[in-house]
């Protein structure tokens, strides 16, 4: 009998691209609850350069930590106010820790319904520019425009891109964000609510980019209150409640404990 030398099983090691590391996030309200909060007296306190006595403090991450890997889509679910976008924001590098880092291979890139673009600019202009300031080139730009455009579904009805985007529905802008951010591959796309807007073609349409995206990139964040679009978009879930971790595993488990009210 031939005797083998046994073959080690080969472990393929995941790539981590972000990693969040006891992170706390704090909010400071000036001017609460001592009605101190008029125009007149933060001027005067601005002018004396005298810190208000009425400042509250919110706690609205508390100690979170998870890692997130390459390839991976990962929702973020909880009541209003449990800190989900919050998180996102902090992912983003928009919002300071007050305890604790978060570490990103990448640069991450916000997508949410409140994404700014310029409102008196047309929707053409602001495709234009959107996929410029995404560090696009002036050919990339010219190459996938077309594409953005009937992605969104903004000219289904009627010649809309070349109007200014004042005159869009708060639908029809959202839809235009999230193709502009579609149109490049993201090291961390962070998307908050924008798969909530548009019809069911649309939302099938960003699906099918987002699966995209993963294949071709690192990984994707989803704050949602549908929970079919988690459960649709997501393999793995995390769900926040008053700032704190309360659970982080496959997402079919996380939201059927959450719909239910079962904390682990």
């Amino acid at each position: 009998m031939i005797k083998r030398d046994a073959v080690p099983a080969v472990s393929v090691a995941r790539e981590p691209t972000v990693v969040v590391d006891d992170v706390h996030i704090v909010y400071r309200v000036h001017g609460a609850g001592s009605g101190k909060g008029s125009a007149t007296s933060a001027m005067s306190r601005i002018l004396s350069r005298k810190r208000g006595a009425g400042v509250r403090e919110v706690h609205a991450v508390k100690g979170i930590s998870f890692t997130a890997y390459k390839g991976e889509a990962i929702g973020l679910i909880g009541s209003n106010g449990s800190g989900k976008s919050t998180m996102l924001a902090a992912i983003a590098g928009l919002l300071p820790t007050e305890k604790g880092g978060i570490y990103t291979n990448g640069q991450p890139s916000l997508l949410g319904v409140n994404a700014a673009l310029m409102n008196e600019l047309t929707g053409e202009r602001n495709v234009i520019l959107g996929c410029l300031a995404m560090g696009m080139t002036p050919a990339q730009v010219k190459e996938r425009y077309q594409e953005i455009v009937d992605f969104s579904g903004i000219n289904d009805k009627g010649d809309f891109i070349s109007l200014p985007m004042r005159t869009y529905s708060s639908g029809m802008g959202a839809r235009l964000r999230f193709s502009i951010a579609a149109a490049k591959t993201h090291d961390v796309l962070l998307i908050d609510e924008a798969l909530a807007t548009g019809d069911q073609a649309f939302q099938q349409r960003s699906k099918r980019r987002i699966d995209e995206l993963r294949g071709s990139a690192g990984t994707v964040f989803l704050v949602s209150h549908d929970n079919n679009s988690i459960r649709e978009v997501c393999e793995r879930t995390i769900w926040i409640e008053a700032g704190e971790l309360v659970m982080d595993g496959p997402t079919d488990e996380v939201v059927g404990r959450y719909e239910r009210g079962e904390r682990p």
